[in-house]
């Protein structure tokens, strides 16, 4: 099974009036490489962040931003001084009393008295902060694994078709090379016979044995074999549960390069048309292990 290296997650979590806000996106790179961005007062998270989304993926460039909003990490409460307020009205109602004044006491005033009312501010705890921005790094890459997964399992279907086909023509090849061997000998043989008789020169037996060798030189028995073992390794390769793409990009080289010496041996058209499909469906899913884990 493949895993692709594009990937998205955002995630939100609550701690009273504050929110977090943590999105992943992870694009191709050739190593795991990790950028974490956030506000200056959270660096100290940095490196369990790194290692939070290591444990998820070995590949692919990945970006974390970290974002805080909303009323702070502080708590805000109104508290009540109730023994400066009682005698604040015991002091009112002796006033009242004293000077024979008419009429109740004006909520207004009560409320003017400074140091009746006070808003005290509670900050969270770092921990509960550090806890929150955690579980919201390992949720958003839970969303960004499963995406990836997703569109690796889409590109493993396309490349194992890819690779069918390139088994086929393997197969082509291999039912093709005969007769390819027998046009390529008789042609060797026409040209030397050609050659001898213009120098007067009848040695038959030689002839046969240069034509073999020769003939030989153009086999392709070896490559296509080669190239058909390729595919299978290629084949069982991706459905390892581990990070495969450096191994299926290695095998596509070598199946390139018998491709290449296929088509610099032979001289037949048929092939020749076939090896180049074949190189076309081959670059196809070098092309898309670029984007593999």
């Amino acid at each position: 099974m493949v895993w692709s290296m594009t990937g998205y997650g955002r995630e939100i979590t609550t701690i009273g009036e504050t929110a977090v806000t943590v999105e992943i996106r992870s694009v191709n790179h050739r190593f795991l490489d990790i950028s974490a961005k956030m506000p200056r007062s959270l660096l100290f998270l940095e490196e369990k962040i790194k290692r939070t989304i290591k444990s998820y993926f070995q590949r692919g460039r990945v970006e974390v931003f970290i974002n805080i909003e909303g009323g702070g990490l502080v708590k805000r409460s109104l508290t009540v001084d109730w023994t400066l307020m009682d005698q604040y009205i015991e002091h009112l109602s002796t006033i009242k009393n004293r000077y024979d004044l008419q009429g109740n006491i004006p909520l207004e005033m009560i409320t003017g008295i400074e140091d009746i009312f006070n808003v005290q501010e509670q900050e969270h705890s770092q921990d509960e902060l550090a806890a929150a921005i955690i579980d919201g790094v390992d949720s958003t890459c839970c969303q960004v694994y499963e995406m990836r997964r997703k569109e690796g399992s889409e590109l493993a279907n396309d490349m194992l078709k890819r690779i069918d086909y390139i088994r086929n023509i393997a197969k082509w090849l291999g039912e093709r090379r005969e007769i390819v061997i027998m046009e390529y000998r008789d042609r060797i043989v026409n040209r030397l016979q050609e050659y001898l008789q213009d120098n007067g020169i009848n040695d038959e037996s030689r002839m046969i044995q240069e034509a073999a060798i020769l003939a030989e030189k153009g086999d392709i028995t070896e490559e296509v074999t080669r190239l058909d073992s390729h595919a299978n390794q290629f084949s069982k390769t991706i459905q390892l549960n581990e990070a495969v793409g450096r191994k299926m990009d290695f095998i596509l080289q070598e199946m390139l390069r018998e491709a290449n010496t296929i088509g610099s041996k032979s001289n037949d058209i048929q092939i020749s048309e076939w090896v180049v499909g074949l190189k076309s469906e081959i670059e196809k899913i070098k092309e898309q292990v670029q984007n593999i884990e």
